[in-house]
């Protein structure tokens, strides 16, 4: 039957979420039972185009990355793909009305990971948009499920949430983009004289990301709120011990949350969702 595979994809798309992120995880675990599989299938999908690009040494990333791109395509027009990663995107895909756009313009990103290693101001805003805030529409099409107009008043907090995550993430990476795969995303920064005032450029930037998309959290429906404010205390927190970093070390260090303190946020959060703080 073909509900069992349907099963087996999404729960491979599970299992890479819980491999690669405790983070993302918790988060999605805080979400009404009927979005974690959605959101498991997003980031399934985002997950294996990233890994091609940053992660798959030694072999042919373009023609991977070509191929699953095909692949992603096929899988929507078929609405079924031998890939279960893929197939249980394409059926996110066809429930929440995800625009194909989005989809584009993340795929695109990924390609120019494989031939751009600086960025002008315009070039970094596309790739922000492309990586980071189209996979915050993903999930916002699944967490407003298919409410047009909610999904319009709550699109900029959502493109700001996947940008804070998205740059909070090159500020604790710069030392691996840098050194292992010789990118550089924040654009006119040389990162061999990598100063404090570029630091606290940076900081400012994703500080206002953080405080619009907060606005949109707090609108969005009980049945995702949570699981979101999670994400985003998450990360908010892994930020805050970036900034008390001077630049000189976030070179040469890869700063981490532990999972106690996880736990400690997760419990935090909790409450206040119960109390109505959030």
């Amino acid at each position: 039957m073909k509900e069992i595979y349907d099963n087996v994809s999404i729960a491979c798309s599970k299992q890479t979420t819980r491999a690669y992120s405790t983070s993302f995880s918790l988060g999605i675990y805080c979400l009404d039972r009927r979005l974690r599989n959605p959101i498991y299938s997003i980031y399934g999908f985002v997950r294996f185009a990233d890994e091609i690009v940053d992660s798959f040494h030694g072999y042919n990333k373009i023609e991977l990355l070509t191929e699953f791109k095909e692949e992603t395509w096929k899988a929507i027009d078929r609405k079924i793909s031998i890939n279960p990663i893929l197939n249980s995107f394409q059926h996110v895909v066809h429930k929440y009305n995800i625009n194909r756009d989005l989809i584009a313009r993340f795929l695109q990103s990924m390609e120019s990971d494989l031939t751009v290693n600086e960025h002008s101001k315009d070039s970094y805003n596309q790739y922000i948009y492309g990586s980071a805030e189209v996979v915050g529409l993903m999930c916002l099409s699944v967490f407003t499920e298919n409410n047009t107009e909610l999904y319009e008043q709550l699109k900029q907090p959502a493109m700001k949430l996947g940008a804070a995550f998205q740059k909070v993430n090159f500020l604790r990476d710069i030392k691996n983009d840098y050194n292992d795969l010789g990118r550089i995303y924040f654009p006119g920064i040389d990162f061999n004289s990598f100063t404090e005032e570029d630091k606290k450029q940076i900081e400012l930037e994703i500080k206002q990301d953080f405080k619009e998309a907060l606005i949109g959290i707090k609108k969005l429906p009980k049945s995702s709120k949570l699981g979101v404010y999670v994400a985003y205390i998450y990360y908010e927190n892994l930020f805050t011990k970036i900034v008390d970093i001077p630049s000189a070390s976030i070179l040469m260090q890869r700063v981490r949350i532990s999972n106690s303190k996880k736990m400690s946020l997760l419990f935090t959060s909790y409450l206040k969702h119960n109390l109505s703080l959030i």
